[in-house]
């Protein structure tokens, strides 16, 4: 940023040689004045370029400071501009961050197995089980939904299976699904509570009437609960199922889009 007061006084004391136009990004102006001075113009009784640095001296202390910024600082006053948007734009990126920080899942779901309890080997070679998780650290909570279902028909004592879909149902805001993988999970073998009160994918679930009653005991619903949510995950998983797999067909057969299925399973989800 060029300082106008600075400039005048260039201009007052190094007038004849062009100094206050080199300041202000003006070489040819500059030239001009050492031209004058060693052709040795007169004016007023002065040195031409001396005289006319003065006169710029005058010129620039009356001068508007938002007219001296205009016609010399335009460059600056871009870099500035744009700094301001950059900073803008970031804050307004940490508020968004800080608004959905309690929705978005800080680390992976995945958690290692109590040492207490044995994970089958089918377990560890559960295709669906890997996509799933990769799904849910992608954020794509009804996809890792459908892949844990699938992995839990080959592992259905699967402790972090359960836990997992359990976190996914939070994130979905499907509590009593939540609560009833959590309930399987603990039945299973899973003992570390502090986990269920502390994790954040879990936060949704935890605010809810039904989880103090859930907590009271020991981390488990009510059987005759448990059997009507089974019932009813059961029915809409095969539902689902069944739905999805009338759409794959239809998509391999040209009969839909990819566009199309893509926008139809998005709402089957939903």
């Amino acid at each position: 940023m060029r300082n106008k007061t600075f400039a005048a006084i260039i201009a007052v004391f190094g007038g004849s040689l062009g100094l206050h136009r080199f300041y202000l990004k003006q070489p040819m102006h500059g030239f001009f004045y050492l031209f004058l001075t060693f052709s040795s113009v007169g004016l007023f009784g002065l040195p031409a370029a001396a005289a006319l640095g003065f006169i710029d001296a005058i010129m620039f202390l009356l001068m508007d400071q938002k007219k001296f910024d205009a016609k010399y600082n335009k460059g600056a006053q871009r870099q500035t501009q744009t700094r301001r948007t950059r900073t803008t734009r970031s804050s307004r990126t940490n508020q968004r961050e800080q608004r959905y920080e309690t929705r978005r899942p800080k680390k992976a779901p995945y958690q290692r197995m109590p040492r207490n309890v044995s994970v089958p080997k089918a377990a560890k070679k559960n295709p669906f089980k890997i996509t799933g998780i990769k799904k849910y650290k992608e954020y794509e909570f009804d996809e890792a939904i459908e892949d844990f279902t699938k992995a839990l028909e080959m592992s259905p004592r699967d402790v972090s299976l359960h836990f997992n879909l359990a976190c996914a149902y939070s994130q979905t805001e499907q509590t009593d699904k939540s609560l009833y993988h959590l309930s399987k999970a603990v039945a299973f073998g899973f003992k570390d509570f502090e986990k269920i009160k502390t994790h954040d994918d879990l936060a949704y679930v935890r605010i809810q009437e039904e989880f103090e009653a859930f907590e009271e005991n020991g981390f488990r619903i009510a059987e005759t609960k448990t059997k009507k949510v089974e019932e009813e995950v059961e029915k809409q998983d095969d539902v689902l199922l069944e739905q999805l797999k009338r759409l794959v067909a239809l998509r391999e057969k040209g009969l839909i889009t990819e566009k199309e299925y893509a926008e139809a399973r998005r709402k089957l989800m939903d």
